[in-house]
């Protein structure tokens, strides 16, 4: 059984939802459960950090003004003490630096021993674990404080001067309280506000979505009511422009489905009445008479030969017609190519008198494919032979103007009529051949949709009573 799947709509709803609830679930761990977490290591990281500067700056004259600085700026308790525990310098937060000057000429930046904070309660025990240590470094950690020191060199000891840092943990407990607090409004209000905004998206998306499921399901009912809003994004543009482009070829295939019906219905059912009716002549009145059997026979032959032209007119059109895929091309010597068409036609019918007048110009090259062109060239020959007139004279000429490669097929026919002369390249425009000379009314439409695969153009010019010039114009190789 097919599981059944949500809306769009829903989907992406849900969707949203589903993202707005773990970025506030990522928000509330950040800003309550790892919050002092967070805090407490960036401390840690920023006391070591802190330590490794006092002791590359030892060696400054304005060493204790740096101390100073960085105690401030870090909310860090510094002290530094001889190996023995003596106070040489000490700074916090909170306590600048005296600069006194006294009688006897105390030098300027220095403190009395009165204005140093006593050592903490903790201190010995940083020192022993200091003292024990390979590295000299030494780290004393507590729920509270942490503590950080090492030995460095201070212009006012003789010996290693011991640094000793401490700063207070798990300061942000109250803070987290006001966070958390805050947090519950900010999450009501913006689950209400998402989950608003998410249903107007799932909306907005839904929406051309819908319309184009409408419009998809229309195309086999042959309506186009649904108008699709354009706009909205680029792909959905885009498969918008796809859906009418199907929808008229599809409107193509119906149209040239109903002609083709029509149309093919009519022609082929003359041919197939004449096999019939001469098939049943011999059958049933002629077969003992040979030469009359023999002239109905030839009119079976020709008829069936109409018929076999028929057809391969009709599936070639068709086919040039339904394809949607560029043509394989290459290089394509036109003139060889009109040449050798004129030589069939001149070979087939120079017995009954017809005169193939021919200009062609050498070495004219285009990029096309040859069957398909050979096969239009073949095409106006044939109508140009089939409405030459009492003079049977055909032109045929090849020439390059204005930097584009002209084929010219005319007669000395009886000429198009001004009110024909714009139908005669549309497919079953039968007006013509139906006055006794053509077959299915397709030969020029084939022509026209192989000059335009090859995005080239179709021109004619007819003067009744006089004859008829048929032009396919090609761009030339270069």
């Amino acid at each position: 059984m097919k599981r059944k799947t949500g809306s769009f709509q829903r989907k992406l709803l849900s969707y949203f939802i589903f993202f707005t609830a773990v970025i506030f679930t990522v928000l509330w761990l950040l800003q309550t459960v790892f919050l002092q977490r967070f805090y407490n290591s960036m401390l840690i990281r920023n006391t070591q950090s802190a330590a490794d500067k006092i002791a590359a700056a030892c060696s400054d004259d304005d060493i204790t003004e740096q101390i100073d600085r960085i105690s401030r700026e870090n909310s860090i308790l510094i002290y530094v003490t001889d190996s023995d525990g003596a106070i040489l310098y000490s700074a916090d937060e909170y306590k600048k630096m005296q600069k006194i000057h006294d009688e006897h000429g105390m030098q300027k930046g220095k403190k009395n021993h009165a204005d140093y904070r006593g050592l903490p309660d903790n201190y010995d025990a940083f020192l022993q674990t200091l003292s024990a240590s390979d590295k000299g470094i030494a780290e004393l950690q507590t729920d509270d404080l942490y503590v950080y020191g090492e030995y460095i060199n201070y212009p006012d000891c003789a010996g290693k001067a011991v640094l000793y840092l401490g700063t207070t943990l798990n300061a942000v407990g109250s803070a987290a309280k006001i966070i958390r607090i805050q947090l519950i409004w900010v999450t009501g209000l913006s689950v209400v506000i998402g989950f608003i905004l998410a249903w107007f998206l799932s909306r907005s998306f839904s929406r051309p979505i819908a319309q184009l499921t409408d419009k998809a399901h229309q195309l086999s009912e042959n309506s186009s009511g649904i108008q699709f809003r354009e706009g909205f994004c680029k792909e959905l543009d885009e498969l918008n422009e796809t859906l009418d482009r199907t929808a008229e070829k599809l409107m193509q295939s119906r149209e040239f489905q109903n002609e083709f019906l029509a149309n093919v219905s009519h022609d082929l059912r003359t041919p197939l009445t004449m096999i019939k009716g001469y098939a049943e002549m011999i059958r049933d009145i002629s077969r003992e008479d040979e030469q009359q059997c023999a002239s109905d026979v030839a009119v079976i032959v020709e008829e069936a030969d109409r018929l076999t032209a028929l057809v391969n007119e009709i599936l070639e059109y068709s086919e040039l017609q339904m394809t949607d895929k560029e043509l394989v091309t290459e290089p394509v010597d036109l003139t060889g190519l009109v040449n050798t068409v004129t030589d069939s036609f001149e070979n087939l019918y120079i017995k009954e008198g017809f005169t193939f007048a021919r200009n062609i110009a050498e070495h004219v090259c285009i990029q096309g494919n040859a069957s398909r062109l050979q096969r239009a060239v073949y095409n106006l020959l044939d109508n140009a032979v089939r409405h030459a007139g009492e003079n049977h004279w055909v032109g045929i000429a090849l020439k390059i103007e204005d930097n584009t490669a002209l084929i010219e097929v005319a007669d000395h026919g009886s000429g198009i009529a001004p009110d024909d002369l714009e139908h005669i390249w549309e497919r079953y425009y039968t007006n013509r051949q139906r006055r006794g000379k053509g077959v299915s009314g397709l030969g020029l439409a084939i022509v026209k949709q192989t000059v335009t695969l090859h995005h080239g153009r179709c021109e004619a010019e007819s003067e009744p009573g006089k004859g008829s010039t048929f032009r396919l114009i090609f761009e030339p190789k270069n």
